[in-house]
C-alpha cells in the first residue's frame, strides 16, 4: 500500500513535508531505507486492521492489505471505486457513507459500529472510524478510513452473555419448581394423607357408599398428582437437559396425526369432531418430540373446554419464514385477562389452573417454553363462549444468528494528530 492522495490541482502541498519525505534512515545492513516507504510499511503490515484512503471525490485511492484480508478485494479491483461499496444498501439509502464523512470533518473524526459488505456480498459487523487528512495549509484533502472486523470477537461476547442470561434462567425456573411443590402439590397430598388416615381409622364403621366416595376421590387427586409430576418432569428435562433438543427438517402432517390418534378416544366420547387440515410435506425445522407434546398439550385443553358436538381444527399457513399453526376450538373460550396470563409463570395463575384444569397451567408454560426453545412463538385469541384459538409459529428452516452488539473500541491512537 502506498498512501499518494489525489490533491486538487491548485494545492501543491503534500500529506508530508519534502524534508520529511525526502529523508532516509540506515538498516542493519546498513542500506538508505526512505522514511515514506518505512510509513508504508507500517500501514501494510497492520492486516487486522483494514486501513485505506478516500479522495475529495470520494474514491478510494489507497488499500492497505489488511482491508484486502477484511473486504476480499485486491487493491486494483477496488481502487477509484466510490467509497459506498463498502456499505449495505440499507445504509446507502439512508445517506450513512455522506453523513460518516460530514461528522468527520466537523468533528475531526467519525466512530461508527455497523454491518459491511465483502466482495462476495457476505456481512460482517465492524468498528470502524473516519478522519479528515488535512494538507500542511489545513486544506482537506481526504479521509482515512480504519476498520476492525469484530464479527468473531462479539459473537463470543454474546455467547457469553446468552450463557449467563441462561443460566439465570435456570435459577430462576428452580424456584419456580421448588415453589409449586411446595404450594401446589404438597397441599394435595396432605388432603390425601387425612383421607387414608381416616379410611384406617374409620375402617369398621365406614358406610360403603362413603367409603366408595372416598375411594374415588383418593384416585382421582393421586391420578391429578401424577399428571402434574408429568409435566414438572418434561418441563424440567427441556430446560436442563440441553442435548435432548435435536431439531431437524420434520413434515408436521404425522405429528397432528399422532397427537390425533393420543386424544380420539376421548374425543369420541365426547362426540367432538377432530380435523386435520393441514397438508402433506408441510416442513418445518423443529424437534419433533416437542413439537408432538406441543399438539398433545394444546389439544388436551382444546378438548377439555369443547361442547358436545365441537369441532377442534388444526391448519397452518405460511408466513415469511415461518410456518403458522392454528388450533382453533368452539368451546367455551376464556376471558381476555385469562389469555393474557395464559403463558405468565406466576404462582398463584399456577395454583389456580392447576385446581381448574388439572395441571393446564403448567402444561401451557410447557408449550410456551418448547415453541420458543424451537425458534418460534406462540400467542392466544379468544372469548368467552366463543371459542379459542392457539398460534404458533415454528422456522422453516436452521435459524440464523441474532445481530450481534456494538463495540465502543477507539483508534485514535492509530491516527497521528496535531
Amino acid at each position: 500500500m502506498r498512501i499518494i492522495f489525489k490533491q486538487p490541482s491548485y494545492l501543491n502541498q503534500s500529506t508530508m513535508p519534502n524534508n520529511i519525505r525526502n529523508s532516509t534512515f540506515k538498516t542493519k545492513n546498513n542500506n538508505n531505507f526512505p522514511v515514506e516507504d518505512f510509513f508504508n510499511n507500517v500501514f501494510d503490515s497492520l492486516q487486522d486492521y483494514s486501513i485505506f484512503t478516500i479522495d475529495t471525490n470520494f474514491k478510494i485511492n489507497s488499500w492497505n492489505t489488511g482491508a484486502t484480508k477484511i473486504f476480499k478485494y485486491e487493491q486494483n479491483e477496488i481502487i477509484n471505486s466510490h467509497f459506498e461499496i463498502i456499505f449495505t444498501d440499507e445504509d446507502k439509502e439512508n445517506g450513512v457513507p455522506a453523513l460518516e464523512l460530514n461528522t468527520a470533518l466537523e468533528s475531526g473524526k467519525a466512530v461508527d459500529n455497523r454491518w459491511h459488505i465483502r466482495k462476495d456480498g457476505s456481512k460482517f459487523y465492524a468498528q470502524g472510524q473516519v478522519f479528515p487528512v488535512k494538507s500542511v495549509s489545513g486544506e482537506v484533502i481526504g479521509f482515512v478510513k480504519i476498520l476492525r472486523d469484530l464479527t468473531e470477537s462479539k459473537r463470543t461476547d454474546e455467547a457469553i452473555n446468552k450463557y449467563i442470561e441462561d443460566l439465570e434462567e435456570l435459577i430462576a425456573h428452580k424456584d419456580k419448581i421448588l415453589a409449586i411443590l411446595s404450594h401446589d402439590l404438597r397441599s394435595p397430598l396432605a388432603r390425601m394423607i387425612s383421607i387414608t388416615d381416616y379410611l384406617l381409622s374409620e375402617f369398621d364403621s365406614i358406610e360403603p357408599v362413603e367409603f366408595k366416595t372416598l375411594l374415588k376421590h383418593l384416585n382421582k387427586s393421586v391420578k391429578d398428582e401424577l399428571n402434574m409430576l408429568d409435566y414438572l418432569l418434561e418441563w424440567a428435562r427441556i430446560k436442563y437437559v440441553s442435548q435432548v433438543f435435536t431439531p431437524s427438517h420434520i413434515d408436521i402432517y404425522p405429528y397432528v396425526m399422532k397427537a390425533f390418534a393420543t386424544f380420539q378416544a376421548s374425543a369420541s366420547e365426547n362426540k367432538i369432531k377432530l380435523e386435520n387440515r393441514i397438508n402433506e410435506s408441510t416442513i418445518v425445522y423443529a424437534d419433533g418430540k416437542m413439537l408432538l407434546s406441543v399438539f398433545q398439550n394444546i389439544l388436551s385443553n382444546a378438548i377439555r373446554h369443547s361442547k358436545e358436538g365441537g369441532i377442534v381444527s388444526i391448519s397452518s399457513y405460511k408466513r415469511d419464514n415461518d410456518v403458522v399453526v392454528v388450533i382453533k376450538d368452539n368451546g367455551s373460550g376464556m376471558s381476555i385477562a385469562a389469555a393474557q396470563n395464559l403463558f405468565i409463570p406466576k404462582l398463584e395463575s399456577l395454583v389456580s389452573s392447576r385446581k381448574e384444569n388439572q395441571g393446564a397451567g403448567i402444561g401451557m408454560l410447557l408449550t410456551k417454553s418448547s415453541v420458543e426453545t424451537n425458534g418460534g412463538k406462540i400467542w392466544v385469541e379468544s372469548s368467552e363462549g366463543n371459542g379459542t384459538s392457539f398460534y404458533f409459529s415454528l422456522p422453516v428452516n436452521k435459524p440464523e444468528p441474532k445481530d450481534i452488539g456494538e463495540d465502543k473500541s477507539d483508534f485514535s491512537d492509530l491516527i497521528a494528530t496535531g
